[in-house]
């Protein structure tokens, strides 16, 4: 049965680029893979002509052979085909399958190849996390300090390329710098790191006595950090390149550093707000006054009790707050008011509050209305 031109299996024109015949390809592969079309028993066949199609014309050499000699150019040896079958089980079927599949899947697996050597891209180091504990003050009004990070460092006496003499790393002889092999299992080309680099791509003939040839050493670093005002429980701050170093001259990982402030024996803090209970004198409470509050600063501000504040009011000092993180603004502090009952109460005190009940009054609006309720209440169960 006579072949179908190659271009028509495709659907692309002779003039077609090779770009347009790879996403041509691409298409294809994807639309009549079988594995996508179980009920269709051409859809094998239709797959294998594209894949046999596409093995030509991506090759420069045998499109030039099969333009000037059609099928022929690869039935009898004639010119430019180098004596390579390109039918379905050609040998080179599984490269040019596999070299699509990077293209269609490699952008997720993150091992896109760009080349040949792609794979000598060197190993980046790791990220550190430090956890970092300051007091609310120390976040009120920002903080310098130092810190000692446990990790790898570039080795000195190689240079960080783990070879004596800080020579070069030399390209693998396995799989010729690209870090993988592949092996043909049936229909399939498997793609593995290569075992002699690790999949690396290169390999140290004379490892560094110094770091066994990892090109890092074990070494504790002193860094200097700044901790911005107004910064939060939780927060993270990132130092690039303060990680682990990299693997034979790789670039180094970041380091990030996590932000916990230790609770605070006076103020809480909600975002920007801050928050105090403060005890008041019952009688303070009901005459009114004055009270000196704290403020995280280290100030003080006088405060006026309205008469008759109750436990739980709460009064607003404004811009007496947290600043905000890089905005310049403050939020503002809270302050809960905690009526205290007096006790230990001399004989004249008792005597004076014996006093103040016997003259009666509606001095305790919020306790009629809840015994009302109550009454009420009793009222309804008996009925």
């Amino acid at each position: 049965m006579a072949q179908r031109d190659f271009y028509d299996v495709l659907g692309v024109s002779r003039t077609a680029s090779d770009e347009d015949i790879k996403k041509a390809y691409r298409k294809l592969a994807k639309e009549l893979h079988p594995d996508r079309n179980a009920d269709d028993p051409t859809a094998e066949a239709k797959f294998k002509d594209a894949n046999a199609a596409y093995e030509v014309l991506r090759d420069k050499d045998k499109r030039a052979a099969y333009d000037r000699f059609g099928h022929a150019a690869f039935e009898g040896g004639m010119g430019g085909a180098r004596g390579q079958q390109a039918g379905p089980g050609g040998a080179d079927f599984a490269s040019a399958f596999s070299d699509v599949f990077d293209d269609l899947f490699g952008e997720f697996t993150g091992q896109r190849r760009s080349g040949p050597g792609a794979g000598q891209r060197r190993a980046r180091g790791a990220d550190l996390r430090y956890n970092l504990s300051i007091s609310l003050e120390e976040a009120f009004n920002g903080k310098q300090t130092t810190i000692t990070v446990p990790g790898s460092v570039a080795c000195a006496s190689c240079e960080g390329t783990g070879s004596e003499g800080a020579a070069q790393p030399q390209t693998c002889p396995t799989c010729q710098g690209m870090g993988k092999v592949r092996a043909q299992q049936g229909f399939f080309t498997i793609e593995r790191a290569c075992p002699t680099c690790g999949g690396r791509g290169q390999i140290v003939k004379n490892p560094c006595s110094s770091c066994a040839g990892a090109g890092r050493v074990r070494k504790d670093r002193s860094l200097q950090v700044q901790i911005p005002m107004g910064v939060e429980d939780g927060t993270r701050i990132r130092l690039a390149g303060e990680g682990e170093a990299g693997l034979r001259g790789g670039p180094p990982g970041d380091l990030y550093i996590f932000i916990e402030i230790a609770a605070h024996r006076l103020f809480t803090r909600e975002g920007m707000d801050l928050h105090c209970r403060i005890p008041v004198p019952m009688t303070t409470a009901a005459l009114g006054g004055e009270i000196e509050a704290p403020t995280l600063d280290g100030g003080r501000s006088r405060v006026k009790i309205p008469a008759g504040s109750q436990s739980g009011k709460q009064l607003r000092l404004r811009g007496k707050g947290m600043p905000q993180l890089r905005g310049g603004r403050y939020g503002d502090l809270y302050l809960e008011l905690l009526i205290e009952t007096p006790v230990n109460l001399s004989t004249r005190q008792k005597e004076l509050l014996a006093e103040f009940e016997k003259s009666g009054g509606d001095n305790s609006p919020d306790s009629k209305d809840f015994f009302s309720k109550v009454k009420d209440f009793w009222d309804g169960m008996r009925g």
